[in-house]
């Protein structure tokens, strides 16, 4: 079998996951390969995402890494045996693969949470809006490569907008929604946007308002989305250069605590939405 050239993030994070597994386990990559009675060339492959692994052999790996957590295991296996290929494919080669990997996040998840600062979650974006904020990237973008983007961002909110909605809770500063990323006009429908979803039972808009008191967690923008298992979480922190992942046991629990005290610290949705409706009257 042919190794894969550029593995995606689910890829990745099912070897990430094995390999700390075996780690944890006290075991080297050599001695795993000899429980396996495989050569230790294969395990490495399998732990840098190169290459698959069936459920036998998964299932007998976490075996001699005695892991107990069968609902976790299960997971595992699910995503090894993952064939399918979604909506995001049709972009691959035509977007740098981390677009693609965060629709596949997206699909695979249970919800996301969304702490917001400067610019409006993705999923809640208009395409005039969306379109606004790729524009301002620097190096420029052509208009095709501009245009692929806005195309992708709009296409994943069918995560939101199809027949399993995602469930989705983000809490929004006031700066986000204020910044004119582009005229008044197109904040106006992105403000009008953002009270029509926040009507929708499964997503729900909070704010942090410019004038709440010792607010010093202005640095938590970030995406939390759920695993199929809470071990399996993800969070993604934008980058200058890119998506940033965390998924670490730490990292995970101290990001869960910090979107519980950024929501704790926001207004409740009944007067967030207010609070959005008198925002877009002053447009």
């Amino acid at each position: 079998m042919a190794l894969r050239q550029q593995p995606t993030a689910r890829q990745m994070r099912l070897a990430v996951e094995l390999r700390r597994l075996r780690e944890s386990a006290g075991l080297t990559a050599r001695e795993a390969a000899a429980l396996l009675g495989v050569g230790s060339a294969q395990i490495s492959q399998i732990e840098s995402g190169l290459t698959g692994v069936s459920e036998k052999r998964l299932r007998l790996l976490a075996g001699h890494y005695r892991c107990t957590d069968e609902e976790f295991i299960d997971a595992l296996v699910a995503m090894a045996g993952d064939r399918s290929r979604g909506w995001w494919e049709e972009y691959r080669g035509l977007l740098p693969a981390s677009f693609l990997d965060l629709a596949e996040l997206d699909h695979h998840a249970r919800y996301q949470h969304n702490v917001a600062i400067l610019f409006v979650p993705g999923l809640l974006q208009t395409e005039d809006y969306a379109r606004a904020v790729f524009s301002s990237r620097i190096p420029k973008l052509t208009e095709n490569e501009l245009e692929l983007r806005v195309r992708h961002r709009m296409a994943r909110a069918v995560v939101i907008e199809g027949p399993a909605p995602l469930s989705c809770d983000s809490v929004i500063h006031e700066s986000a929604l204020r910044i004119r990323v582009s005229d008044r006009a197109v904040s106006r429908a992105q403000l009008i946007r953002i009270l029509e979803l926040s009507e929708v039972d499964h997503i729900t808009v909070r704010v942090i308002p410019f004038d709440l008191d010792g607010f010093s967690m202005a640095s938590s923008t970030m995406t939390y989305v759920g695993g199929s298992v809470p071990k399996l979480d993800t969070v993604v922190r934008d980058h200058p250069h890119g998506a940033l992942y965390f998924d670490e046991v730490d990292q995970l629990a101290m990001y869960r605590l910090r979107f519980q005290d950024v929501k704790a610290a926001s207004l409740t949705p009944e007067r967030s939405r207010d609070f959005i409706h008198r925002l877009t009257k002053e447009l």
